[in-house]
């Protein structure tokens, strides 16, 4: 039966690889690179030290996430052995054991915790919160509609905040309100992406998934594709932008952020993905190209206006 207890690890991987697994450091940088982002638009991105000191909060984030993937493993157990893919994780086919990786979870996450406020207090706590709301998350949170795409959200804004903090430059509440949108745009995805795949047995795997339905996350996406593109397009045309710049051509950078986001639903609507944001960035070229190209023309108009 899916949600029996298997009769011990199944895959034949080492401790060591197994913990590594459940880690999933295959998510460590699309998750966790938006720490760069005050570094490159808080004009910091040739300051070594502040490179430094961003390359630190980088690693503590990735670590931090590994935790928490650790600890929702633990939670998800039983429901993970239901899933068609999930199963295959550590901790629910036998590989790790709860205790194990919670121990693990314990020793990486003072480690990284104890770097965060060597880096500086400010940042040890967005990190400390970080950890307490994904562990909200994990308890109770993920059980209540919406608040659990919202909780996800938060955490990326989370990331993008302590990135501004360690390196002290102003937090731009465009950067807070267009990674939130983002977030949720792609946390929506990966509920109707559950829904769609697992069907009627989604409410077995994720309570939750019973309080929506395709219709109604489609509904959802709508609304925060359309802002999180209008929130984009008002940040590169605004005259605060253009003065803090020097430069009136970000609005050229509208073009991929629209290719990506629609790329981003055809692949959603037309081939089943949505399951894993990360997956689908490394995977599709035409996504990844796009976000290479993103990045490369706002690094070129920030940095160098005289070009133009």
């Amino acid at each position: 039966m899916p949600g029996a207890p298997p009769l011990g690890g199944v895959s034949g991987r080492s401790l060591p690889v197994a913990l590594l697994v459940s880690l999933r450091p295959e998510q460590w940088i699309p998750k966790n690179i938006i720490v760069f982002a005050a570094l490159g638009f808080g004009l910091q991105l040739f300051d070594a030290v502040a490179v430094a000191r961003t390359v630190l909060a980088f690693v503590v984030f990735c670590g931090l996430s590994g935790v928490v993937y650790l600890f929702n493993d633990v939670a998800d157990c039983e429901a993970d052995r239901g899933h068609p893919l999930k199963a295959l994780r550590p901790i629910a086919c036998g590989d790790l054991s709860a205790r194990t990786a919670l121990t693990a979870a314990a020793v990486i996450g003072t480690a990284c915790l104890g770097l965060a406020f060597r880096l500086g207090v400010g940042f040890g706590i967005v990190s400390a919160a970080y950890v307490a709301l994904l562990a909200a998350y994990s308890k109770q949170l993920k059980h209540v509609v919406i608040l659990d795409v919202m909780t996800l959200a938060i955490g990326f804004v989370l990331r993008a905040v302590a990135g501004a903090v360690v390196i002290d430059v102003a937090i731009s509440h465009w950067l807070l309100v267009c990674t939130i949108l983002l977030a949720l745009f792609l946390a929506l995805s990966k509920r109707r992406h559950e829904l769609v795949l697992l069907a009627d047995g989604a409410i077995e795997h994720r309570r939750i998934l019973g309080e929506y339905s395709p219709y109604l996350l489609d509904q959802m996406i709508g609304v925060v594709t359309a802002s999180t593109l209008i929130a984009y397009i008002f940040y590169t045309i605004s005259p605060e932008t253009q003065q803090k710049f020097g430069t009136q051509w970000l609005g050229l950078t509208i073009p991929f952020p629209l290719y990506g986001i629609f790329r981003y639903l055809y692949l959603v609507h037309r081939r089943e993905g949505g399951g894993s944001p990360t997956a689908m960035l490394m995977n599709d070229r035409p996504l990844l190209v796009c976000v290479a190209l993103w990045a490369i023309a706002v690094v070129v108009i920030i940095y160098r206006p005289t070009v133009f």
